[in-house]
């Protein structure tokens, strides 16, 4: 069962934004973006201290709107939030050990979105190093090996990662090696993700419970992103301007982790608007153009605001 659940008026809304978005930008086509947007409604079940069990929070029902959202999208550095559950999961059941470099390497990993620190963080969580290509019985133990952050998240039972592909390291340059020969041919066992699948995780961090309270405030200390314009000018790599967080206002607070490739420009955010409910975001878009394009995602970021706006003033 899908954790949000549909309703008429999210969808008239939902439904609307996309108009705007396409009349806005209409060389986006209509397969080239993918959308999950979760609404939370008083009384708001995030940010819950522990106040709530794992098992009383899904219980708690939330709308969402969802386009295209069970569509499996190459999700270049979102993939980093499942990472980063991951590392909090494997410490906290003592499969690794904390460490100092560990921790400097999940920071940057979602602070700055480092790939070199996402190597090393992958490395730790499966045991598994990057090489020259190995011979058949070696390779195929590395490979079950680096299947392990998929087997963990199979494990949750959540039907919106039975899809989800996230095995591999994020790259500047590309895969070489025994990497190369583990994307296959084609790419063909790429990371994949869907908006879906990203919004139920985010979600799970935003109320308190992946893995546990504790370890989901620290997850959401790193997502927090400064809005202030002259933190955001001093920093060019900030996550924000070109991203959801563009269209917010510098009042607004953010929690965010963005991805960006020559293909795509993707971002996922948990947003409060000041005197306004709460609400999660994730947001895909594909195409050399669109990744290039850093007004789309602002532009889609701006409307949603608008629409929490709306729902404020008018009730379900």
């Amino acid at each position: 069962m899908p954790f949000f659940r549909r309703d008429e008026q999210l969808d008239r809304l939902g439904d609307r934004i996309l108009e705007a978005t396409w009349a806005e930008f209409p060389k986006l086509a209509q397969t080239q973006i993918a959308l999950t947007w979760i609404v939370y409604d008083t009384p708001v079940p995030v940010n819950t201290g522990g106040a709530l069990t794992p098992e009383e929070f899904w219980k708690y029902s939330v709308r969402g709107f969802t386009y295209r959202g069970v569509e499996q999208i190459y999700p270049a550095s979102v993939v980093k939030l499942f990472y980063l559950v991951a590392v909090h999961e494997w410490l906290d059941k003592g499969m690794i050990q904390p460490s100092t470099e560990l921790d400097r390497a999940v920071r940057d990993m979602i602070v700055h979105s480092s790939n070199d620190a996402t190597s090393l963080v992958v490395d730790i969580l499966t045991g598994t190093t990057s090489g020259p290509e190995l011979s058949a019985g070696p390779f195929e133990t590395w490979k079950s090996q680096r299947n392990i952050v998929n087997r963990y998240f199979q494990s949750l039972g959540w039907s919106e990662l039975e899809s989800i592909n996230v095995n591999q390291k994020t790259w500047c340059d590309g895969a070489y090696g025994r990497e190369r020969a583990f994307l296959g041919e084609g790419l063909t066992n790429r990371n994949k993700l869907t908006t879906n699948a990203v919004a139920r995780l985010l979600h799970s961090i935003v109320g308190g419970v992946a893995v546990s309270s504790l370890r989901s405030q620290a997850m959401m200390a790193l997502m927090k992103r400064n809005l202030d314009p002259h933190a955001l000018a001093a920093d060019p790599e900030n996550q924000v301007v070109g991203f959801l967080g563009g269209g917010l206002p510098p009042t607004a607070q953010l929690w965010s982790k963005a991805g960006h490739t020559s293909q795509v420009r993707h971002d996922a955010a948990y947003i409060e608007l000041p005197d306004r409910r709460p609400y999660l975001l994730v947001v895909f878009t594909e195409g050399a153009a669109h990744s290039a394009n850093e007004k789309v995602l602002p532009f889609v970021s701006q409307q949603i605001a608008a629409a929490i706006e709306e729902l404020d003033s008018t009730p379900p």
